[in-house]
């Protein structure tokens, strides 16, 4: 980039394109699909969006962050919350989503499933449901 790091509109967004896993880039070469940023009229820097694909890798690497072990080590339940994070982010709606999750949670695509279909199930407030 032309412009310094440093400056304050670079600052502020920064944080933002880190979270998406995003690149920052000089304006000149951002191409087609790149958003050129501007600051008072002039295009001060360019961010590279990843590829859906590369986002769930993110998400996934983000989310072993905050809970701070590998996604496989969670227990059940934190395990299912990951699911419910990773549905409302849009994670399958991605080619290969529920495969790429089932890796990283060390479970079954069937148990993501099941994940999933006991939360768009389960009547809202509900406890523990008996099994039939």
């Amino acid at each position: 980039m032309t412009e310094p790091r440093d400056h304050p509109f670079v600052t502020a967004v920064k944080p933002l394109v880190d979270a998406m896993g995003g690149e920052l880039m000089d304006p000149a070469l951002a191409q087609p699909d790149d958003v050129v940023l501007t600051w008072e009229g002039q295009d001060l820097l360019a961010v590279r969006l990843p590829q859906l694909s590369d986002s769930l890798d993110h998400i996934l690497a983000a989310l072993e962050r905050r809970y701070g072990v590998p996604l496989a080590q969670l227990d059940r339940k934190s395990k299912q919350d990951v699911v419910r994070i990773l549905e409302a982010r849009g994670a399958f709606s991605v080619r290969h989503g529920v495969e790429t999750v089932a890796g990283a949670l060390g479970v079954s695509r069937f148990t993501v499933y099941n994940y999933l279909n006991r939360d768009s199930s389960a009547p809202k407030g509900a406890g523990k449901s008996s099994r039939e």
